[in-house]
């Protein structure tokens, strides 16, 4: 009996279901391959194949903390404007900043990217994740007060506790007056921390009376590299509907405890009866107006400032002190400023250390080369679609801008990658001669620009300054031999990498 074509495909099909769904799955992958790289809105845009056919090259770049690195060398491949993604552009242009984050006439907004900025299902708003322009320019309202100018003289006080207790604990490791080794990275994320825990809270984390990072501290550095995984997965909405599911209860506890924490912390705040000039005066006085945050908008916000205001600024002064050990002659040039203008502690005060041009202009080299987000994470083009840096792009697509490439780009800065203050001098910029006359400064936003813009950056000026200016009055620094490392070297999971930064301190006779 002849088998017919016919019977002969039905009996193919129902016999090798798993070789039909793989073909099906070929096929379908090969045309969405096709697709993106030469028929996508976005096929114009320069990139590596790899990476404009696949979201995968950009995970396993963000699981390995590379990713800064990996597109800072596709950029110098491709050039300014490049491809990351099927559906991602990225931008290492001074022109992305306006574009992007700044309002534009009879432009729409550029909304935060949900997938990387919405808080979790059932969490309340913060400033931070509030994708909503209107609901973050409410929460922004009701804390601006406390983050100007004027509020940050009556907040001087409390940052110089914590600055002259960081000396005062320092002082307590040496052995008399000699020299002694030590890790300064920790010290300055006890410092900024307990800094923040007064003027959020009203108490600190005790960071530097225990000499050790408080457990809410050290859960959150723990949970860094955890964080890329989880943003990596909603890439893949079944992993993360799985990855949800594989989580263990005590963990789940963990991080609701790790919350409740804040929550308490608050809580307290909220119920004193005492005036003082801290960040939660303002949000209170607007409750008793009527007018203010609804508790959980409060407690979401304030859980995020503790990182965003004392992490950042302390991984900045990480890498200012070492770059300033690897180049003995700019700390030779530092110390001696503050040494020369202050004759006592009681002198060194944020309104003197406003004035001193080479403190200011290594705090601006290390914005530049350390920069603590270096890399912006991505906004999406509004409905209709816009233009970037000159390229239309379709509504939807996620934009982000890369600082760390942007800040290292020799089209904008003479001799990029090396550490030169003097680029930040009066005369660098005045003097047609000076070899840094025609870098282009306005291209480094460290606290980023337009709506959203860094409100801490006072409070962050102000503890860069005096840490710096108090540390440099009272120890001699130098590096440790053996136990160097450069900047590059460092990873990136959301956050930059922590590494021992050992120097060796010396009390200075004063």
């Amino acid at each position: 009996m002849e088998m017919t074509v016919e019977s002969y495909q039905v009996s193919f099909t129902a016999s090798n279901p798993v070789l039909v769904v793989s073909v099906a799955f070929f096929v379908y992958l090969l045309t969405r391959i096709i697709y993106d790289l030469y028929f996508h809105p976005l096929s114009r845009i320069p990139g590596p194949a790899s990476w404009s056919c696949s979201r995968l090259p950009f995970v396993w770049a963000l699981l390995r903390g590379t990713i800064v690195h990996d597109i800072e060398l596709l950029h110098k491949k491709y050039g300014p404007v490049l491809r990351i993604a099927p559906n991602e552009v990225t931008f290492a242009s001074s022109e992305a900043w306006g574009d992007i984050h700044q309002p534009r006439p009879n432009h729409q907004p550029f909304l935060k990217d949900p997938l990387w900025w919405s808080s979790q299902p059932g969490h309340p708003n913060s400033i931070i994740n509030a994708i909503d322009p209107k609901v973050h320019s409410r929460i922004r309202k009701a804390l601006a007060p406390g983050f100007t100018p004027r509020a940050l003289r009556s907040q001087e006080p409390f940052i110089q506790k914590y600055v002259n207790l960081l000396v005062e604990r320092l002082k307590d490791q040496a052995p008399s007056d000699l020299s002694f080794e030590i890790d300064i990275s920790p010290w300055f994320n006890y410092t900024t921390f307990d800094i923040f825990g007064d003027l959020g809270f009203g108490e600190s984390f005790e960071c530097l009376e225990k000499s050790t990072y408080h457990p809410w501290i050290a859960l959150l550095f723990n949970s860094v590299k955890a964080a890329g995984f989880v943003v990596s997965a909603r890439f893949y909405p079944w992993v993360e509907f799985i990855l949800m599911k594989c989580i263990p209860p005590s963990l789940k506890k963990v991080q609701k405890d790790h919350y409740h924490q804040i929550v308490e912390k608050v809580d307290r705040r909220l119920n004193w009866e005492l005036d003082r000039p801290d960040l939660m005066s303002h949000v209170i006085l607007r409750r008793a107006e009527e007018t203010g945050l609804p508790h959980g908008e409060i407690c979401a916000t304030f859980m995020v400032l503790t990182t965003a205001g004392s992490e950042t600024t302390a991984t900045t002064l990480c890498g200012a002190v070492n770059y300033l050990t690897a180049h003995p002659e700019k700390l030779a040039i530092l110390s001696m400023e503050i040494s020369s203008t202050f004759y006592n502690m009681e002198q060194i005060t944020l309104a003197a250390l406003q004035d001193l041009p080479y403190l200011n202009a290594v705090i601006q080299e290390a914005l530049r080369l350390c920069p603590a987000i270096p890399w912006v994470l991505p906004r999406r083009v509004p409905t209709g679609g816009d233009t970037v840096c000159g390229f239309w792009l379709p509504g939807g697509t996620p934009v982000s801008i890369q600082a760390w490439t942007l800040n290292r780009d020799p089209s904008y800065f003479h001799d990029p990658t090396s550490f030169e203050p003097e680029r930040w001098l009066p005369e660098a910029y005045s003097k047609k001669g000076s070899p840094f006359y025609c870098d282009q400064r306005q291209a480094i936003e460290p606290f980023s620009t337009g709506p959203r813009s860094c409100m801490g950056k006072h409070i962050a000026w102000a503890e860069m300054r005096l840490i710096l200016a108090k540390l440099l009055f009272t120890f001699d620094l130098e590096a440790v031999a053996g136990k160097e490392f450069k900047w590059e070297e460092l990873r990136t999971f959301l956050l930059v990498e922590k590494r021992p930064i050992y120097v060796r301190l010396k009390p200075r006779a004063v």
